[in-house]
């Protein structure tokens, strides 16, 4: 007898959200956008400089670098939120595989959609938005209300909120890896 392999955690962590989501499927002309400081420094180099040799962007669990809270490690904030809405999915895995961070640009704002975590970003291809989770509010808060690109009822809610511009996002976890020559269409450099 053949056994099928055990379910990837991403896939656990996508069919956990997809059990918690509601609501229409998204835009596919929407877009992500992962907001970023390029001038910042990891591992002694400029994160556009680091993305520019690595070729893919990496979680904050393997840089130890972020644009919020540096509480990503086993029981920090990050690591605890993480397995809440992940349902442990990630709890025993290595940095590399955890997910990357970004925003769902439903305002299809020229910025990004999370300034808050950067001037310049990252606009991914449709073939993110399948493979990615969401949360309203930010993570941080310790949301109740979550998606996926096939059932997404945050953006009515986000837009419903009166929340400062720097938090007027819509969080995405983007599972698997972004690698910038596939899964990157654009760097949007701020002219500063």
């Amino acid at each position: 007898m053949v056994t099928a392999p055990a379910p990837s955690p991403a896939s656990r962590a996508l069919s956990h959200v997809a059990s918690l989501s509601a609501g229409r499927p998204l835009d596919a002309s929407l877009r992500l956008t992962m907001n970023l400081h390029p001038d910042r420094e990891t591992g002694g180099r400029a994160v556009l400089a680091a993305l520019a040799q690595d070729g893919v962007y990496h979680s904050q669990f393997v840089t130890g670098t972020s644009n919020g809270g540096l509480t990503a490690h086993p029981g920090g904030d990050r690591w605890r939120w993480e397995s809440r809405i992940f349902a442990g999915a990630y709890d025993g895995v290595s940095a590399e595989h955890r997910p990357v961070y970004g925003a769902l640009n439903f305002r299809r704002a020229a910025i990004g959609a999370a300034p808050r975590f950067g001037s310049a970003h990252l606009r991914l291809t449709a073939d993110a938005l399948p493979r990615a989770t969401f949360c309203y509010p930010d993570s941080a808060a310790e949301p109740a209300d979550f998606g996926i690109a096939a059932g997404m009822h945050l953006i009515e809610l986000a837009q419903a909120d009166d929340r400062d511009a720097l938090d007027d996002y819509i969080e995405a976890q983007i599972h698997g890896p972004v690698l910038l020559d596939r899964h990157v269409e654009a760097l949007v450099l701020d002219p500063c």
